[in-house]
């Protein structure tokens, strides 16, 4: 079984790192591509791009500029301990063993804009762009054409060495799961769900999703799950198992 997640905006480069396993992104020349393509653009261009205040364009724009190919750790830092956003509070993957994060590498899969996939101890440098952004290259005209079906073909390939049931496990956001060729994929495919009682009735809460796929993750890796029958245990932060909800792909997970 192979987990998927979305990337974030948010980073952290700040903290110290514990661990020194590393390795480097699997797909290097199409990341250059892409950097060069960014690189050709002003703040001002990034800004309207991809909404950006003008302090966030500056930023990105230097970021960019100052790019290294097969960077070391003095440029980079491990995915799964760059990526802050609310997935990552879930994962909390600063807190995870180097055995726990040597499983995770052939089992979690962090989509992006920039590098397409990403296992959690690749290096990766500070970035800002988004898979639904609308940027041209050779091509296409957008990211996700850019990508094609190169995504869901490195997947197919670590779903063979991933172990377990063949089976994806979507945590991702639906912007991120769309560069997914699902056609190329080859494998059965997984949703997990979680909902909050409002107001007597059940709702995807976006900030209380996030963090639960990250949760869900935590959950898969500290208890080397490998079947999609043992996701029903999850209990993270007071979620459980709806049964009556879910169906044989869709796994649906309430608290409240």
């Amino acid at each position: 079984m192979l987990m998927v997640l979305s990337p974030a905006k948010k980073l952290d480069y700040d903290s110290p790192v514990r661990t020194t396993l590393q390795s480097q992104p699997v797909f290097p020349a199409q990341t250059h591509e892409l950097v060069g393509v960014m690189q050709t653009l002003s703040a001002a261009d990034l800004a309207a791009l991809m909404r950006l205040s003008d302090a966030l364009s500056r930023l990105n724009a230097a970021r960019y500029q100052a790019w290294v190919d097969a960077p070391d750790a003095r440029h980079a830092r491990q995915a799964a301990l760059a990526f802050n956003g609310d997935v990552y509070e879930g994962l909390r993957a600063a807190e995870l063993s180097d055995a726990q994060l040597a499983w995770a590498q052939d089992r979690l899969a962090i989509l992006s804009g920039l590098y397409g996939v990403l296992r959690p101890l690749d290096l990766i440098q500070p970035y800002r762009l988004e898979m639904g952004t609308r940027l041209k290259t050779a091509r296409g005209h957008t990211l996700y054409e850019f990508w094609g079906d190169q995504i869901a073909r490195e997947l197919a390939a670590r779903l063979d060495v991933a172990g377990g049931e063949r089976v994806l496990l979507n945590l991702a956001s639906q912007e991120y799961f769309k560069s997914v060729d699902v056609s190329a994929l080859g494998a059965r495919i997984v949703e997990c769900v979680f909902q909050e009682a409002k107001q007597g009735l059940w709702k995807v809460v976006s900030f209380h999703a996030k963090r639960a796929r990250g949760l869900m993750a935590r959950h898969v890796i500290e208890h080397t799950i490998d079947r999609v029958a043992d996701l029903q245990g999850f209990d993270a932060e007071g979620y459980a198992y709806a049964p009556d909800a879910s169906t044989a792909d869709r796994l649906v997970f309430r608290r409240g």
